[in-house]
This record gives structure tokens, C-alpha cells and sequence, in this order.
């Protein structure tokens, strides 16, 4: 097996779904799927460091989401106003930096104060880089990657693929490194629009489990399946070298 971590630790995203399923299969509103899946989130940031996690993104609230019902999204985002208020100081214990990543010109205000206040709050953390992603679209991001790396090329000098895509790399994930493991909950099969970019590489694990019901077993199982792949980066690994060919002396 090849490599399967850097020497600091996983990249694991984690997009997390269910939510409101979960709460109508209970004959529940859905804001209270949304509730539920707090704990989910809890439990993922505790156990994550012992195993091997460095950091973790996850996919709380996308651009798209914006269409859902008013009254959904603003619970939401109340119910993220509410994790990091309470959470703020146990984040701080547990040695987590909370860093935020999305728009922030359409969050209500009263949510950037307390997503300002916890990123302050626990900018010393070491143990692990813990990533919410709110009003999230990575197409926007790669959009705006690319043209603020087009601005810091400088007139007189030629603009490469490569050079493009190695500023582009360096914008979008010089911090926290491409994602190694990507996992889904809800039984869905698809990105959604999230880490487009950083994913190009990542081994994907999708479940059945709804957000809510997901806990620490879940995500060490999908650490173990990400263990057990091996990764080749589009190359061949521990390839023999294959013998010369030479053809017989009377070889027309």
C-alpha cells in the first residue's frame, strides 16, 4: 500500500446529510434532524485526533441551500450560532482552531459575531483544525482563487497552466492540505459543490447512516476503509522493470 496519510495527520471532509430525513422518518419537523445532528458533530470533533485526524471540514450550510423554506435556513443557522456559543470553550480545552470558510457578506450578523468571536477564541489550537463551511460553494472558490491568482501574476511575466494552477493550489488549500478521505452520510453519491478542488485525490466512503445516528464507530470504520485503499496519485506504484526486448541476430 502506498502511503496513505502526511506525516501530520488525515484531511477528512465530511458532508453531512440526513438531517431533515431523519427527523421525517420520526414524524419530526425537520429543524430537528438539524438539532440532532449537533451531537453527531460533537462526537466527531472529540474523537477525531486519536484517529489521526488533523483536520476536518464539514459541509454545514451550501450556496445552494439558500432555496430551501426562510424559516429552515434561518433555524439553521441559528442552530450553528448556538454550537459555537456553547461549544466554544470545550473547542478551546480540546486544543480544536475553529476556522470558517464560505461567504461571509449574506450570514446575519449575529452568526459572524459568534463565528468572529469562537475563530478568536481558539486561533491557538494545535490539535485539530476544525473547518465549518457556511454559504459554501467551491465553484465560487476555485472562481475566485483563479482570478486573484491572475492578479498576483505580475504583467510582465507569462501566464502558464502551470503557474495558474500551482497559485490556484496555494490559495485554496496551502493550510490545510488537499482532503485525503471524503465521506458522505445519507446514502447520497455526489459532491455537492464541496472541496471540488482539494478532492481531486481523495478516497470517497459514502453510508447509508443518516448525520444524526453517525458516531464515532462510523467514522472509524472510515478511517480503517481509507487505511486499507491504496492511493496512487495516477501513477503506478512498485512497478517491476520490465525486461529489454532484443530481437534474435537473424531478425529480419
Amino acid at each position: 500500500m502506498t502511503q496513505s496519510k502526511s506525516q501530520t495527520g488525515l484531511h477528512v471532509a465530511i458532508i453531512m446529510d440526513g438531517n431533515g430525513r431523519w427527523a421525517t422518518q420520526r414524524g419530526l419537523p425537520r429543524v430537528a434532524g438539524h438539532r440532532a445532528g449537533v451531537s453527531a458533530v460533537r462526537r466527531a470533533v472529540e474523537h477525531a485526533p486519536d484517529l489521526g485526524i488533523r483536520v476536518l471540514t464539514l459541509y454545514a450550510f451550501s450556496s445552494d441551500n439558500w432555496a430551501r423554506p426562510p424559516q429552515e435556513v434561518q433555524s439553521i443557522f441559528w442552530i450553528i450560532r448556538a454550537f459555537l456559543r456553547l461549544e466554544c470553550e470545550r473547542l478551546r480545552q480540546q486544543g480544536a482552531r475553529l476556522e470558517v470558510i464560505g461567504r461571509r457578506d449574506r450570514i446575519p450578523s449575529p452568526l459572524l459575531r459568534e463565528i468572529e468571536r469562537t475563530e478568536c477564541a481558539t486561533a491557538n489550537g494545535h490539535t485539530l483544525n476544525l473547518r465549518i463551511a457556511i454559504d459554501y460553494s467551491a465553484r465560487t472558490a476555485i472562481a475566485q482563487a483563479a482570478a486573484d491568482a491572475f492578479a498576483a501574476i505580475p504583467p510582465h511575466e507569462s501566464i502558464t497552466a502551470d503557474k495558474l494552477r500551482n497559485i490556484v493550489t496555494q490559495g485554496l488549500s496551502s493550510e490545510s492540505g488537499a482532503v485525503d478521505l471524503l465521506i458522505r452520510t445519507g446514502g447520497e453519491q455526489r459532491l455537492s459543490d464541496f472541496l471540488l478542488w482539494e478532492t481531486a485525490y481523495a478516497e470517497l466512503v459514502f453510508t447509508h447512516r443518516m448525520w444524526p445516528d453517525f458516531d464515532e464507530s462510523d467514522l472509524a470504520r472510515a478511517v480503517g476503509e481509507f487505511n486499507h485503499r491504496e492511493r496512487r496519485f495516477g501513477a503506478i506504484p512498485n512497478l517491476p522493470l520490465e525486461p529489454s526486448c532484443h530481437l534474435p541476430d537473424n531478425a529480419q
